[in-house]
């Protein structure tokens, strides 16, 4: 699936605002994403944001199923 990041940018190797993500279902509450470093981290559902809180993150939008 193709899932596009809406909100606050983070990290070097964290998400980008409007950047399209591939992406598959990992759980009811969280995404498994390829992120901007080229490896596959798990991110929520709800509120995609930097573990160490130093970002108030965005949400996902649904690009491709």
């Amino acid at each position: 699936m193709q899932l596009r990041y809406i909100g606050e940018s983070f990290g070097v190797d964290g998400l980008t605002n409007g950047k399209i993500y591939e992406a598959w279902v990992e759980d009811n509450d969280y995404y498994r994403v390829v992120d901007d470093s080229g490896e596959d981290y798990l991110y929520d559902k709800i509120n995609p944001r930097p573990l160490d809180g130093s970002s108030p993150g965005g949400r996902w939008e649904i690009v491709e199923k």
